[in-house]
Order: structure tokens, then C-alpha cells, then sequence
């Protein structure tokens, strides 16, 4: 299956949580309290982390797709990163960088 995938910065993370699970109807597939949450539905790939820095920006886009031999990214013509990945990579790589995610 292949999702477009959203990543953004969140002033709070279980605020957009909550908001998020709303608009996508269901709950996060993953969620790294205090740091990360991911949902997957049917066409999308949608995760965000909490800096509240930098909340409201778009951190990245790309493809989740299971024929994904293995993680890349580039930038395109506007200096926006694109990430390429399967789901089995993008849960690998959210246990290195951010721990064990719980269910909800």
C-alpha cells in the first residue's frame, strides 16, 4: 500500500492528539508521549511532534510505500524534504528516535 505522508510541528502533543484523532476519525496508531504521534489510515501517513517552536510548520512530506526497499529523502526544487519509506522502516525509526510507542 502506498500513503502520502505529512509530518508537522505541534505546540502540544496530546492537545493535537485529541484534535487530529477528531478530523482523521480514529486514534493515533503510535504514540511516543510528550514527543510523537502517528496515524495511518486507507491514503494517508500523517505524524506529528511536539516543538513548540516551531508549531504549525510542515517538517517534511514523502511517501510511506511497502515496496520501499529502505528510507530516502531529498529536496525538491523548493528546499522541501521528501521522505521514502515503508511502514516497517517508519517503525524502526520511530523506536531509535523517540522510544517504544504506547496504543491508545
Amino acid at each position: 500500500m502506498k500513503r502520502f505522508h505529512i509530518a508537522l510541528a505541534v505546540a502540544d502533543l496530546e492537545a493535537s492528539i485529541s484534535d487530529y484523532s477528531a478530523r482523521l476519525g480514529q486514534p493515533p496508531s503510535a504514540v511516543v508521549p510528550g514527543q510523537y504521534a502517528m496515524w495511518r489510515t486507507d491514503l494517508l501517513n500523517f505524524s506529528i511532534n511536539e516543538k513548540p517552536e516551531m508549531a504549525g510548520q510542515l517538517r517534511h512530506i514523502g511517501f510511506e510505500d511497502d515496496a520501499a526497499q529502505d528510507y530516502s529523502s531529498s529536496n525538491d526544487v523548493n528546499g522541501l524534504m521528501w521522505e521514502f519509506f515503508s511502514a516497517a522502516e517508519q517503525d524502526a525509526r520511530i523506536i531509535s528516535a523517540y522510544g517504544v510507542p504506547v496504543n491508545r
